[in-house]
């Protein structure tokens, strides 16, 4: 091999070497900004409807803020669980929607978003604590009346890592069936084929960063240990979490169950994008399976 190929193919290496290390570099902020905190605060809606504002303490230690609609004698209590880097307000159009549908309704921050407290986001981990202690307040608050839960995205993965027993429905908006899927969806509407050691390099930090492995995030694998009935919504042309996807989570739940993927709509709020087909499933799947305990 000649000198000048030899340098031609240390200089290829070169490059190749401080490519991987910038790309490592720019994956490490990246991850580092994902799970940075999103908090801000959360004031009353302007709203007719009577709102309690209350404090819970999570069963991971972190203090979480919530709303309290509360009626007399109606439907039961739904609890409402948003998604990620988003809070309590996200979910008023449905506290509006449930509450005049004749349900009461309890909203809370998940930790490290809105006016709760927490130091990082770690995307269902940590929040399905959350979702416990927010499930025992509403029990609390509404004895002997039936409950139910509606998650979206990171509401409902926190959901389904939870695995909550003493509800009485679930319904369960765009969730991830595992984080590895997740990420190199996500990654891959950015970079397509160039996606897979990006991806690889975002999983790798999960421990480090956050105490846990990518194992640990894998609503698919407990989901057939959920009882109650549920309700598995996702857009039809959603490229985060995919109509394949989405059949799956859905056919590793229990019976009964119900599905529903909403044409044409990508990962989005499917409420705010189809209110009246919304309304007419989620209310009709709540009232069925809630009113037979009153």
């Amino acid at each position: 091999m000649n000198c000048e190929k030899k340098t031609g193919i240390r200089i290829f290496l070169i490059v190749i070497f401080i490519g991987l290390i910038f790309g490592a570099l720019a994956s490490w902020l990246v991850a580092g900004s994902l799970v940075e905190p999103a908090q801000k605060e959360v004031g009353l809606p302007n709203t007719s409807i009577p709102i309690k504002s209350f404090k819970i303490e999570s069963k991971s230690g972190e203090n979480l803020s919530g709303w309290h609609l509360k009626r007399q004698g109606f439907n039961g209590v739904v609890v409402l669980f948003h998604g990620v880097r988003a809070s309590k307000a996200s979910m008023f159009t449905r506290a509006k929607l449930l509450y005049g549908a004749g349900f009461s309704v309890v909203l809370i921050d998940f930790q490290s978003h809105g006016g709760s407290s927490g130091n990082r986001i770690t995307f269902g981990y940590l929040e399905k604590y959350d979702v416990l202690a927010t499930i025992e307040y509403a029990r609390v608050q509404h004895l002997n009346e039936p409950i139910g839960v509606i998650g979206v995205s990171l509401g409902g993965v926190s959901t389904v890592l939870a695995m909550p027993q003493n509800i009485d429905a679930l319904v369960i908006e765009s969730i991830y069936p595992d984080i590895q899927r997740a990420v190199h969806n996500r990654v891959k509407t950015r970079l397509g084929v160039f996606s897979w050691l990006p991806s690889k390099i975002l999983l790798a930090q999960l421990e480090p960063r956050l105490g846990f492995s990518a194992t640990e995030l894998s609503p698919i694998e407990k989901i057939d240990a959920i009882a109650p009935p549920i309700f598995v919504i996702s857009g039809g042309a959603d490229i985060y979490t995919t109509e394949e996807e989405t059949k799956q989570i859905y056919s590793k739940a229990n019976q009964p169950k119900q599905l529903w993927l909403a044409k044409g709509i990508g990962h989005k709020d499917i409420y705010n994008e189809s209110p009246l087909a919304y309304e007419k499933k989620v209310i009709g799947f709540l009232k069925k399976y809630m009113a037979k305990e009153l």
